[in-house]
């Protein structure tokens, strides 16, 4: 069964802790975390603090997503009792597999991120250290973009390796998505899906959560 990760990127920021129990106790797996630092994307997002506030409630485990450049320096500030994932993007680590390793210093399990126009053939060296990848689906940097269909091969080529290679790597899509397109990615091979937009963008947040898990279970 697949899994949700309602992105806080597009929830209401003065009310960050409420919306985050709220998708929690509505059955998302995980609350998706976009950091972006004005560089390696040209947006400005929020830092560890912001998401250290939320270890005062009950929610669902951290998947933290680091678009920002020099990741080595950060990622510990983002390794909390509740984070299950930190992701990086091929594109700003000049030493990858260095990264993937701090991360799992860390006792946080590590992902890599690939933009659309990356091949996932970048990390043909990198996949046994991997415990995810994440598509792309949109170019990084603003929620409420629309899905760029080419992701979904992607996807299936990347399930495809994985069960070629017996990997146990989960794959997840970030961007775009929306109760239309759900069911199709989970079918190409996708375990996580990154919804922002159409979660909190809804006029009940509650009801939206529960759509998606009942198409993706």
């Amino acid at each position: 069964m697949a899994k949700l990760a309602p992105s806080l990127l597009a929830a209401d920021y003065a009310k960050l802790g409420e919306q985050a129990v709220k998708v929690t106790k509505a059955g998302a797996d995980f609350l998706h975390i976009d950091v972006m630092d004005g560089h390696f994307v040209p947006n400005i997002s929020f830092g560890a603090a912001v998401m250290k506030s939320l270890n005062h409630y009950e929610t669902a485990p951290y998947d933290v997503h680091l678009m920002i450049e020099d990741v080595d320096k950060y990622a510990e500030d983002f390794a909390t009792r509740k984070t299950e994932y930190i992701t990086i993007h091929q594109e700003a680590c000049t030493h990858l597999h260095r990264s993937i390793q701090h991360i799992h210093s860390l006792g946080v399990k590590a992902g890599v991120a690939l933009n659309p126009a990356t091949s996932i053939l970048t990390l043909e060296n990198v996949l046994e250290d991997l415990d995810l990848v994440l598509i792309m689906s949109v170019n990084p940097g603003f929620g409420g973009q629309k899905f760029i269909p080419i992701a979904l091969d992607k996807i299936e080529e990347l399930a495809s390796i994985r069960e070629e290679n017996k990997l146990d790597f989960v794959i997840e899509v970030d961007g775009g998505v929306v109760l239309n397109n759900a069911k199709d990615l989970v079918d190409a091979g996708c375990d996580i899906l990154v919804a922002g937009s159409a979660v909190f963008g809804a006029e009940d947040v509650r009801k939206r959560v529960k759509e998606f898990k009942k198409i993706i279970k």
